[in-house]
């Protein structure tokens, strides 16, 4: 690499704004060229033609998919700067192949555990409907789900999952859970009983979802499980978007089969403007912030600041 010419980085989807605000991209050696783009690309010909000039680009976690396609396209990639532990949505095959560093950043859960319940609690109290009402010159118009006493049924209880289950006892839940690989012991050792997975969709007042995307959880929930939960259950989903059918369960909240669902992920996102989650009425719907926080912000694009300057020093000896 021409030590004369500045390394290249592109800070994508950068939507609010935030990456200049919480790390100084100003202290990475050699005085590289910076460019954040605010916006979301989802054309494969536009993010090229954007892409191609860069050195560096850094992600946040998997807003814009790095696939063999895009890699095979941007023939100035050498490092990819992606935030949080891992990446699903990088081919790293492919990233090898073409010998392009990949690095990664800390990462801190508690976010997405205080926002699952910002989304409980709002889905169980109607607060987004009743702050509409007011908002729209109405009053009361809806009476909530308590919490107490009722089923939350947990579809994963690792590091997301079990402290989920520890804020729902202190509500006064009952807590039951399933995955593939969970035993009686580990679930009681947080609180809750190891139930079948038909079990916990029959039983649950509410059910949140916190397993892992992959090949064997994507579509996990499909609708033989969906039309398992009672009419008036609720649904959360704070992990990934494919985990559950989402076809299925569009049909079963236009059908009033179940109370409602709060999803902070997606098949597809951004969202599309006619999607029928942004019009179901049982639907609240927010933007993948689970981890949307100043304090992980902060850890993702300050490490990413050291993790590329790192790069840098060993590219120049």
């Amino acid at each position: 690499m021409n030590d004369q010419v500045p390394i290249k980085i592109a800070i994508l989807d950068d939507y609010g704004d935030i990456a200049r605000k919480v790390a100084d991209w100003g202290t990475i050696s050699n005085q590289p060229d910076v460019s954040v783009f605010h916006d979301h690309l989802s054309d494969q010909e536009a993010l090229v033609e954007r892409l191609k000039p860069f050195d560096v680009i850094c992600i946040m976690r998997e807003r814009t998919p790095i696939t063999r396609a895009l890699i095979e396209r941007l023939p100035n990639l050498k490092l990819i700067a992606s935030t949080g532990p891992r990446n699903a949505a990088i081919d790293l095959e492919a990233a090898r192949e073409r010998s392009i560093d990949v690095v990664h950043t800390g990462y801190d859960s508690a976010p997405t555990i205080e926002l699952t319940w910002a989304l409980i609690l709002a889905l169980a109290r109607n607060i987004w409907l009743e702050s509409a009402s007011v908002r729209a010159g109405g009053w009361q118009t809806n009476v909530g789900l308590d919490l107490k006493g009722k089923t939350l049924g947990l579809l994963g209880l690792g590091n997301i999952g079990s402290r989920v289950a520890e804020i729902a006892k202190a509500f006064g839940m009952n807590v039951v859970a399933w995955s593939q690989n969970l035993t009686a012991d580990q679930a009681a050792e947080h609180g809750a009983t190891l139930v079948s997975k038909q079990a916990l969709f029959e039983q649950s007042d509410l059910i949140s979802i916190h397993v892992i995307l992959s090949d064997r959880t994507k579509g996990l929930v499909g609708a033989q499980e969906l039309e398992l939960m009672k009419p008036t259950a609720l649904l959360v989903n704070t992990s990934r978007g494919p985990i559950i059918d989402e076809s299925a369960l569009i049909k079963v909240l236009q059908e009033k089969k179940i109370g409602g669902a709060a999803l902070d992920v997606f098949e597809q996102e951004p969202l599309p403007a006619e999607h029928a989650f942004r019009k179901l009425g049982n639907v609240l719907a927010t933007p993948h912030i689970g981890y949307c926080s100043e304090s992980l912000y902060k850890t993702f694009y300050r490490d990413s600041v050291s993790n590329i300057d790192n790069w840098i020093s060993r590219l120049r000896g």
